[in-house]
């Protein structure tokens, strides 16, 4: 059993929104991993599950009231035992209640007493989201230390669709299991408000409309990255280049499919960015020529496929486009001379961290384990060693944090 599955006591907050159902799925994952959970609802949340579906679910009594067994003191007793307060979903109003401190009920009253990292998953319609007010209160919470993930974007209510959605319970249990894995037990995690950018997957250059020249990648490692930045408080935009996972809760999720594509992705954010993890495998060339119909076999010897370089989107931004204070961390993925092939690649790129890695079949692409040498531009060497990809996407944070601070 890993840190993050190692059993917790998590408190699950559940406001009054249609999005309520979806919690139950996020309860049997937080309780099929062996963690103890209290289900808190909101009065309004019962409106749409009710106190015994929690309890059956939780194994837990259900209480919404402070007057509830009020010789435990529950308000104070779930806040100061919490290991993890998951709220979700969120409402407007519930977050407009946080903001100013409210704690007319059980959930409002167990958040001011809480001293454990505060997970919060809103869910409303879009205009409720891009409300001025409700724009204001999640900046004033993500200063607090408070982790608040973007809404997905997808099917709302009635007809409509746009930002507002609950990410799917998976992807809050991911981000959830990441939390407790750090055993953070701080209010302010150490990239609150930090904007970072992750790149993930290999491009895929195409010959045809139906060929194309790619990479093993899966992209695993870098959704592992951008879940853990996302735990850390960050502000995360996944670059993602044909990866097929599920985005992480709370991330904005760009797809792309070509190296161009990645580059122009980059081009975009870069400039906002503290940090920038380039963790894709971009192809280092393309074909020159891309062929409008389906290359045919016939009967003679194919002609050679001619290649041109792809932009070296790592070196442009270290060397060209990188602003104050920026860290930037590249990938080396080697099949052999791994260290000195790194070395030689931090160098050339100029970036602050490389993650140097042998790969190969059946090695490190598709794997849910990594084992990787940071090395950085000041010298340092930080060996990691068959752990899990969200456990190197820590030890990374921790080495872009401490030159952050610095």
């Amino acid at each position: 059993m890993s840190a993050g599955d190692a059993p917790g006591r998590v408190v699950l907050g559940v406001c009054g929104g249609i999005a309520a159902y979806k919690a139950c799925e996020l309860l049997r994952r937080f309780t099929e991993s062996g963690h103890d959970v209290h289900v808190v609802p909101t009065t309004s949340a019962l409106k749409f599950v009710g106190e015994t579906t929690w309890a059956a679910l939780s194994g837990n009594p259900v209480a919404t009231e402070v007057w509830t067994a009020a010789h435990r003191v529950p308000h104070v007793t779930l806040g100061r035992q919490a290991d993890l307060v998951v709220v979700a979903p969120a409402t407007a109003d519930f977050l407009a209640r946080m903001v100013i401190g409210r704690s007319d009920d059980l959930l409002t009253a167990t958040l001011l007493t809480a001293r454990c990292p505060i997970l919060v998953a809103p869910a409303m319609h879009t205009e409720m989201w891009q409300h001025p007010a409700t724009e204001a209160n999640v900046a004033t919470l993500r200063e607090r230390g408070v982790i608040v993930l973007d809404p997905a974007v997808g099917r709302l209510t009635g007809a409509d669709t746009g930002i507002g959605r609950l990410p799917e319970p998976d992807e809050i249990f991911a981000v959830a299991r990441t939390v407790l894995s750090r055993g953070l037990r701080s209010l302010l995690p150490d990239l609150a408000g930090r904007h970072v950018v992750v790149t993930a997957g290999g491009t895929r250059e195409p010959l045809d409309p139906v060929r194309y020249l790619g990479n093993r990648s899966s992209g695993r490692q870098g959704f592992a990255l951008a879940r853990a930045a996302l735990a850390r408080g960050a502000e995360v935009t996944l670059i993602a280049a044909n990866a097929a996972l599920a985005d992480p809760a709370g991330a904005k999720v760009v797809r792309v499919r070509t190296a161009e594509d990645m580059r122009l992705a980059v081009d975009e954010v870069a400039a906002s960015a503290d940090a920038i993890v380039m963790a894709a495998a971009v192809a280092d060339f393309r074909p020159a020529v891309r062929a409008d119909s389906k290359l045919k076999k016939g009967t003679s010897d194919p002609e050679p496929v001619a290649l041109v370089r792809n932009p070296d989107i790592l070196a442009d931004i270290s060397s060209n486009r990188r602003r104050a204070g920026q860290v930037i961390v590249g990938f080396a993925a080697e099949t052999d001379d791994v260290l000195d092939n790194g070395r030689a690649k931090l160098a050339s790129k100029r970036c602050d961290l490389i993650v140097v890695n042998q790969v190969g079949e059946n090695l490190t692409f598709g794997s849910e384990h990594n084992t990787a040498t940071i090395l950085g531009a000041d010298g340092s060497s930080t060996s990691v060693e068959g752990v899990t990809k969200e456990d190197l996407g820590h030890a990374i944070w921790d080495q872009v944090v401490s030159r952050l601070e610095s």
